[in-house]
């Protein structure tokens, strides 16, 4: 079948080429943009308590839900608020109300307590104005970000010239923020992706158009990926988070690459042998068509168990990676070996060096060592995964989102003045709703006993008065919390005590739900804890099924993926102790090992792939195990160590987000993929694969020498069979420096 796809792709480059460009351009016309959400809750199921919460208190509470925003209003000089000062935040709030923007806020900004009184501080240095959500709004969509920038800029103008200056935070200024964020962190993403992609290629070819194709390549690709990712997340509902955008840059043009650079190692390797430029596409595409077929197989899959996941924020990004590395294998195996049998040998314009391969080469000694003790290399590079490994057990989740923000948005700013001043927890009051049994109605007396309990409950500051529905069959309570509601503690606070109290105290015909943020991280916990147990056996299953139809064996499955297992664990390691203990952060975002688990288990399969394959090839020749290892040792390891530098690179850009959580995983996924490269499919497994020896590939025993295998034992000038290529041999272009 590659053999068949190198034939197209080297008779009717142009016509390949021209179906690509076509298919983009229909794409981009017609695809409907990617839309993403900031809301926590809308990634959980239905069934659980925190969505049962606030579904009930839209219901019956519309517009009683998160304050949309909160506006703190301080004086200029820093020093307390006069009369003055507050009938001046007084009209402020007054000529404000009108001009909100009427599809997001209740037109209203409340600046006094329910008696009346100011919203001061105790220290008197701030006053509050909190501005309600309108009904039926989430405050997360781009009109709720429209509505926030009017707000801002209204409050601008309005305290101009007066002693008074104002900050903004709230759910809807916050989602603002995360979204301005984003912009700016796939623009800087994108810009260091792409200069570090030229530069290491630049370094490995020395040749202009080689720094240049993948750039274009993947242009193009991730214009079909994202209209198609539109679509799907369009056609299904599929609620993907506003760091997909950053996320897919990285894995289009850091996977894009990898696989192009599979093609030119070996196409190169063939060119060196004498074969005219067809004849080297043919050739390269059917050595390495099934490899990079196989690898990017495995990362499909792997994405696509996301769709397990209990959580909408997997179940969307999962497809979307998924549909994007799928148009990046196709386009590496029909558009790349066209585009390069278009430029021919000007491919490596103006360097000539890529005749000849180097010699006495860092990986063919490398690869001799390896060869000579394969036991010393697998116990050294198996030992240094498992010593990081064990840090893996002390990684602690964090469900803060709002940490992720950077320092220097106003919103993060605004939370933290008001977190000087006031409550931690008066923020975003968390919502206890308590329902009557169908067609029953809720006693006065009741609920204020039961309001009574719940503030004895432990992490409660302050309860407010019980709030009846019309039909006085729900009531909604208010607890003000000790902790920020957006803080790990608020979350342990919701999930142990006050969810014991709420439940356990409820009045007798009653079922008691509580929500808010706090609610909302302590089933995303649950969440993740059950999709640990589900994402992660049903990917390693699929991966091994993979590898045991790619390698014929039963046995080389096991240990690779137990090799990729503790990559895994050995990155996760590494992040615990450069982010935890170094670092001094409580936690880790809770996302953070399934993203490990899915990148560096399909990403690390795709090098051990390479790798092994190119193993049984070299054992095929009749090499023993041993020397068979030290050459896929010689010849995979320079196309590994390229790739895996690239990799890592575009995902260590990610660190220059500014985003917590992007930080996180840029150094998280870096370090796992050069753990992959480096360590695991350059030394682990084929040291492992020399000392098990012929038995790794029981019972196909792939490594067995076949009469007449592969086209090295054909002419390696020969033109592929219609494809003749006069005018395409240059002097020198015979030379050939072995394999």
């Amino acid at each position: 079948m590659f053999r068949a796809l190198g034939n197209l792709a080297s008779r009717r480059p142009w016509f390949v080429i021209a179906a690509w460009v076509i298919v983009a351009v229909g794409v981009v016309a017609f695809a409907p943009a990617l839309q993403t959400t900031q809301e926590e809750s809308e990634f959980l199921p239905d069934h659980y308590e925190s969505v049962k919460a606030t579904e009930l208190q839209s219901t019956e509470f519309p517009g009683a839900t998160t304050p949309a925003a909160i506006l703190v209003f301080e004086r200029a000089d820093g020093a307390a608020l006069t009369e003055d000062d507050q009938a001046e935040v007084g009209r402020i709030a007054e000529e404000l109300g009108p001009r909100l923007g009427k599809e997001t806020f209740v037109p209203q900004v409340v600046t006094t307590t329910p008696d009346g009184q100011p919203q001061l501080a105790e220290d008197g240095l701030a006053q509050l104005g909190v501005i309600g959500l309108a009904e039926g709004a989430t405050g997360f969509d781009p009109q709720a970000f429209e509505d926030g920038e009017a707000l801002r800029e209204d409050l601008a103008e309005l305290t101009d010239g007066t002693d008074l200056e104002v900050q903004s935070t709230g759910s809807v200024l916050q989602g603002l923020d995360s979204q301005d964020s984003s912009e700016r962190s796939l623009a800087i993403v994108g810009i260091a992706t792409i200069v570090l992609i030229v530069g290491l290629l630049a370094i490995i070819f020395r040749s202009v158009i080689i720094c240049l194709m993948p750039v274009v390549i993947v242009t193009l690709v991730s214009m079909i990926a994202t209209g198609l990712i539109g679509w799907a997340n369009e056609a299904f509902d599929l609620k993907a988070d506003s760091s997909i955008e950053t996320i897919l840059v990285v894995v289009l043009y850091g996977i894009g690459t990898d696989y192009i650079l599979f093609f030119l190692f070996r196409y190169r390797e063939r060119l060196r042998q004498g074969a005219d430029t067809r004849a080297a596409v043919v050739h390269a595409l059917e050595r390495a068509g099934e490899a990079i077929a196989s690898a990017g197989g495995a990362v499909i899959v792997a994405f696509l168990a996301l769709l397990l996941s209990s959580l909408g924020i997997f179940q969307a990004i999962g497809p979307a990676l998924a549909i994007a590395v799928a148009v990046t294998l196709v386009a590496a195996l029909t558009l790349v070996p066209a585009v390069v049998t278009v430029l021919g040998r000007a491919l490596f314009w103006p360097s000539k060096k890529w005749r000849r391969e180097p010699e006495a080469a860092r990986f063919a000694q490398a690869g001799r060592s390896l060869g000579r003790r394969p036991g010393v290399f697998a116990a050294a590079s198996g030992l240094l995964m498992a010593v990081l490994a064990l840090f893996a057990l002390q990684f602690s989740p964090s469900f803060d989102f709002s940490a992720s923000l950077p320092e220097d948005v106003e919103s993060t700013q605004a939370l933290e003045t008001f977190q000087d001043h006031f409550s931690a927890g008066a923020s975003e009051p968390v919502p206890v709703i308590v329902r009557a049994d169908e067609g029953g109605t809720l006693e006065e007396s009741a609920l204020e006993s039961y309001a009574a309990a719940l503030g004895e409950a432990e992490g409660v500051d302050q309860v407010y008065p019980p709030q009846l529905s019309e039909d006085g069959s729900t009531a909604q309570i208010s607890l003000v919390l000790a902790e920020d509601p957006a803080s790990d503690a608020a979350m342990k606070d919701v999930e142990g005590p006050i969810r014991d109290v709420a439940h356990s105290e409820a009045p007798d015909g009653t079922e008691a739900y509580v929500g808010g943020t706090p609610s909302v991280f302590a089933d995303l916990q649950d969440a993740m804890a059950r999709d640990y147990s589900v994402v992660f056996p049903v990917a390693a299953l699929v991966i091994m099924v993979i590898l045991a139809l790619l390698l014929r064996s039963l046995v080389a499955p096991w240990y690779l993926m137990a090799a990729v297992g503790l990559g895994f664990a050995a990155t996760l390691g590494a992040t615990v102790i450069v982010f935890q203990h170094i670092g001094g952060d409580e936690g880790l975002i809770f996302m953070l090992p399934i993203y490990i688990y899915l990148f560096v288990t399909a990403l690390g399969t795709d090098y051990n792939i390479l790798m092994i394959a190119r193993l049984r090839e070299e054992a095929r020749e009749g090499r023993s195990p041993r020397d068979a290892a030290a050459e896929a040792v010689k010849h995979a390891g320079p196309t590994i160590a390229a790739a895996g530098v690239i990799l890592a690179g575009t995902f260590a850009s990610l660190m220059l987000s500014g985003n917590s959580l992007m930080m996180s995983m840029g150094f998280a996924l870096s370090f796992g993929i050069l753990v992959a490269a480096f360590v695991m499919s350059m030394f682990f497994t084929p040291a492992l694969t020399a000392l098990i020896g012929h038995a790794a590939w029981w019972p196909g025993h792939g490594d067995e020498k076949r009469p007449g295998h592969g086209s090295d034992a054909e002419d390696p000038t020969a033109s592929v069979p219609g494809t003749s290529e006069p005018g395409t041999s240059e002097p020198g272009a015979e030379v050939s420096a072995g394999r």
